[in-house]
């Protein structure tokens, strides 16, 4: 079922160049991307809005147009852990269609979003007229695949330093860059940041205290909403490889 508060959003205000920048539709020509729009249920969804839910029948591939998603799953006791965060021009819960057609966890806007959309259906019918979504397709479940070896290798293998400085360092290749530095595009939480590497908010607090005093980045609350911002990116990414302070 669609949120249901969310709002219908005009196809007409997002022209099909929009979509030249989305994984699934990298390389199509012009007319295609407009039919690909015009096929494309677009909605203006606020913050804190569930697309869906784990365990949900898995009926649409999504797309964020702008915001951001935060994807996370619930384990048997009930625990719920953040998977990972989808900004705009990223393509989520498509996967499932072609696998066991139920969502694998929840997805909830963390920010105003504009959310994408297409059926199922109408996803196949255009498959079939474009062969090249299909090849596009491939690559995103491929590196899916690649990401979820990676975080498990993270895990199995690398300091707590070391995965919180690489989920940082992904964050942030989709973040703000500026003189101050690099915003991170979500607004996170200690919290969040711990369940995406694997650890305890108290480890994960502390080290990033640590982080702090050293000037690598800072944190606030702007509007309310928890934002951090990396200064010495080189310094965490030595970090990220090897350890290194």
């Amino acid at each position: 079922m669609p949120p249901t508060d969310a709002r219908p959003a005009s196809n007409t205000a997002w022209p099909p160049q929009s979509l030249a920048g989305l994984e699934l539709f990298r390389g199509l020509e012009p007319a295609a991307l407009a039919e690909v729009m015009a096929a494309a249920l677009v909605r203006a969804v606020p913050r804190h809005t569930p697309l869906f839910h784990q365990g949900d029948p898995a009926q649409h591939c999504h797309a964020l147009l702008s915001g951001g998603v935060r994807v996370s799953q619930t384990n048997a006791a009930g625990a719920q852990v953040a998977l990972r965060f989808i900004g705009a021009g990223e393509m989520f819960g498509t996967v499932p269609l072609f696998t066991d057609r139920l969502y694998p966890a929840d997805a909830e806007t963390v920010a105003d979003s504009v959310e994408i959309r297409w059926t199922e259906a109408t996803l196949r019918q255009l498959i079939t007229r474009h062969p090249a979504i299909a090849l596009n397709l491939v690559t995103v479940i491929g590196r899916r695949l690649m990401e979820v070896q990676d975080r498990l290798r993270e895990v199995t293998t690398g300091r707590v330093e070391q995965r919180l400085a690489r989920a940082l360092l992904r964050l942030a290749a989709r973040g703000t860059a500026s003189a101050a530095g690099t915003a991170l595009a979500f607004p996170l939480t200690r919290k969040d940041l711990a369940e995406l590497s694997g650890t305890t908010l108290h480890t994960a607090s502390r080290t990033l205290a640590a982080w702090e005093k050293r000037g690598w980045l800072s944190s606030g609350r702007p509007n309310g909403r928890a934002r951090i911002t990396l200064h010495d990116q080189a310094a965490l990414a030595a970090m990220a490889e090897d350890g290194r302070e």
